[in-house]
């Protein structure tokens, strides 16, 4: 098994751009790894407390993840850190190195990990 993270930013904390926003990440996620969406045990999703219209979750069973197990989770507080955060890791069934993973971070949260980012 491997761990999978990624990171995006939303514009507003409305319902549509927070599933746009998580759709986003998760099928970048997905294509970068090639990840077989049958074989994700879990995702793990926090949010930073300005995200509060919809659960990340949501977009992942849109996107067919209908067996893994989804939690969501209120990012802990830090001051100046970044707003309308979405994270995510991925856990997933393979037998893949945990070396060669593709983290995922786009849109603002390329500033959390400029090394990890897709731009």
């Amino acid at each position: 098994m491997v761990s999978i993270r990624g990171a995006t930013t939303i514009e507003k904390n409305e319902e549509a751009e927070i599933l746009s926003g998580t759709t986003e990440l998760l099928k970048e996620l997905i294509k970068h790894n090639n990840l077989d969406i049958s074989k994700i045990i879990a995702i793990f999703f926090t949010c930073t407390e300005d995200i509060t219209s919809a659960y990340p979750a949501k977009a992942a069973r849109m996107l067919g993840l209908n067996n893994a197990s989804l939690m969501c989770l209120q990012e802990m507080f830090v001051e100046n850190s970044l707003n309308k955060c979405i994270r995510a890791c991925v856990f997933y069934d393979d037998n893949i190195k945990q070396s060669v993973v593709k983290h995922i971070y786009i849109n603002g949260a390329t500033a959390l990990r400029p090394d990890w980012s897709i731009v």
